[in-house]
């Protein structure tokens, strides 16, 4: 009984999201709204279906470089057009351009350079090209395809010296 349930469970599926897809592909980019997508919900057991809008994601405000600034969790701070900059470029730049002080920067679950590390460690890490500190860092090999870098900041604004809340940092290496 179970083989029929999957096939049903898996067309109601495949529906559904054709039916937003054609939502997508059928309309310019910046004419679809939100509010034109659905979120569906269904549970075949009794029979019960229901579609609602989706909810846009909650938002976060900073000051950054004297301007507020907000990002929600589909945004990323990018960084495109520097190469695979050393770990020094990068806390450069960002303290140039964006006025912080990088408390910590990690990618995934390795940390990659913080206030409290052993400074003799630090030092040599900030000679190092991102890609080459994630990789001696966690001990993975980056994919010779994989084109950018997602990571996670913990900063200081400059000026005020409050804790500024940052979306990803999204670093192009290729």
């Amino acid at each position: 009984r179970i083989i029929p349930a999957i096939a049903t469970t898996t067309a109601l599926v495949t529906g559904l999201i054709c039916l937003e897809l054609y939502k997508i592909v059928g309309s310019a980019r910046r004419d679809l709204k939100l509010e034109d997508l659905k979120n569906g919900f269904c549970n075949l057991a009794i029979p019960f279906m229901t579609l609602s809008e989706p909810q846009p994601p909650a938002t976060t405000k900073a000051i950054l470089k004297g301007k507020e600034w907000s990002w929600s969790a589909w945004d990323s701070l990018d960084i495109m057009d520097k190469g695979d900059l050393t770990l020094q470029e990068l806390l450069d730049f960002l303290e140039s351009e964006y006025k912080l002080e990088i408390s910590m920067l990690s990618y995934g679950v390795s940390i990659l350079f913080s206030f409290f590390a052993n400074p003799k460690k630090v030092a040599e890490r900030k000679k190092m090209k991102m890609s080459e500190l994630v990789q001696s860092i966690s001990k993975k090999e980056l994919p010779s395809d994989q084109l950018f870098l997602v990571l996670e900041v913990i900063a200081n604004d400059i000026e005020s010296e409050e804790e500024v809340e940052l979306p990803y940092l999204k670093l192009r290496i290729r």
